[in-house]
């Protein structure tokens, strides 16, 4: 497991550990010293906001390829460089049936057609199959009307079966979405294990969508998922379903008293809205900006934000790693004679994990040498 993984990689000898990130940056940084055309070209593309460059840049952002993640890696150190002010960025999650897209859509609109200079990206996180590897929702095609408008930007972001339905990459592409212009970016969720506590490790803003329903819906509903959220607000609260939905938010609000709140100032609050009548719009957007100048008041907008970065940071070095064991010839040329034990019950998956770190270090060690 990724867990096992790591306790592993950190019982490493210093010396080893030591020797494998030398070479790793010592390979990163000698591809940085010249800029290759056309990544400066597509940079160029991205800079100017152009969406062609930028659906581009996030192809190869996505790509599973080492020489495409190199060259990924030195298109984004470019495109950082230019300094752009500052977007506001939003999660939205919640359980299948409360109206997640319909609600982007009707909320990307009233952006881009009352807010002056605003452009709105949407980011949503796409479960890949199991079987075929591709993507099943597309939720492009469910907002139609968004994903045409010039000011506007849709991508359908696969998450590849990362655990939780949050894309790896999905980071890097709202770096890339921010560097092309887009001020206003949203990330939606698949709603599904652990992609809400991944969202809300990425954004400004964490929304928690539900819909009107009878009974004590609450009782269905994780804690956890309520305790991360700035903001609940009810969709669908329209023609018959009015009632249930003021009834939603009366028990919103009781759960959300016996809560600590996430920030020091700002006590979450419970909105209704229609995204299908297009009320209440302008309610949860000044919502959002509410909270976003709260938190730049306090200073936590800053902190939170460079928590955040150094969690990215994270999650990419145990990326990164779990890579290039993957991919390294002696782990593979072990995996042949290891996996029938495991899967026979010969040896611990522990065991196994710890003579595969031990064969991806040495081979390692022994490359750096020769390199020196």
């Amino acid at each position: 497991s990724t867990q096992s993984t790591w306790g592993i990689f950190f019982m490493l000898s210093h010396k080893s550990a030591t020797r494998f990130l030398h070479l790793r940056c010592s390979r990163l940084f000698c591809t940085v010293k010249e800029i290759p055309p056309l990544i400066e070209e597509l940079a160029s593309g991205v800079l100017s906001g152009q969406r062609r460059s930028l659906s581009r840049a996030i192809t190869l952002v996505e790509s599973a390829r080492p020489d495409h993640q190199r060259l990924a890696n030195i298109l984004l150190r470019r495109v950082l460089e230019a300094q752009k002010p500052p977007s506001i960025r939003v999660g939205i999650s919640g359980a299948p049936g409360a109206g997640k897209s319909s609600f982007l859509e009707a909320m990307g609109m009233y952006i881009c057609d009352t807010i002056p200079d605003a452009r709105v990206a949407v980011l949503a996180v796409d479960p890949s199959s199991s079987i075929s590897g591709g993507s099943i929702l597309g939720d492009k095609t469910r907002m139609q009307g968004l994903a045409i408008h010039d000011r506007a930007f849709v991508r359908p972001t696969p998450s590849g079966g990362i655990l939780g339905g949050v894309a790896r990459y999905t980071t890097n592409t709202m770096l890339l979405c921010e560097a092309a212009g887009y001020n206003h970016i949203f990330i939606e969720t698949v709603g599904a294990g652990q992609s809400e506590f991944q969202v809300a490790d990425m954004v400004d803003v964490f929304v928690l969508l539900a819909q009107p329903m009878g009974g004590d819906f609450l009782q269905g509903m994780k804690r956890g998922i309520i305790e991360m959220a700035d903001l609940v607000v009810i969709n669908k609260a329209e023609s018959e379903f009015r009632a249930l939905a003021r009834a939603a938010r009366s028990e919103f609000r009781g759960a959300l008293q016996f809560i600590p709140a996430r920030h020091r100032e700002w006590q979450p609050e419970v909105l209704l809205c229609s995204a299908k009548e297009k009320e209440n719009m302008n309610g949860v957007y000044d919502a959002f900006q509410k909270i976003v100048s709260l938190l730049r008041k306090t200073g936590e907008f800053d902190t939170q934000r460079a928590t955040q970065r150094r969690t990215w940071m994270w999650r990419e070095v145990e990326a990164e790693i779990k890579s290039r064991i993957e991919r390294n010839p002696a782990v593979q040329k072990l995996l042949v004679s290891q996996t029938p034990s495991v899967l026979s019950g010969e040896i611990t998956p522990a065991d196994a994990a710890d003579q595969i770190v031990d064969a991806f270090f040495s081979d390692m060690s022994t490359k750096y040498t020769h390199h020196h």
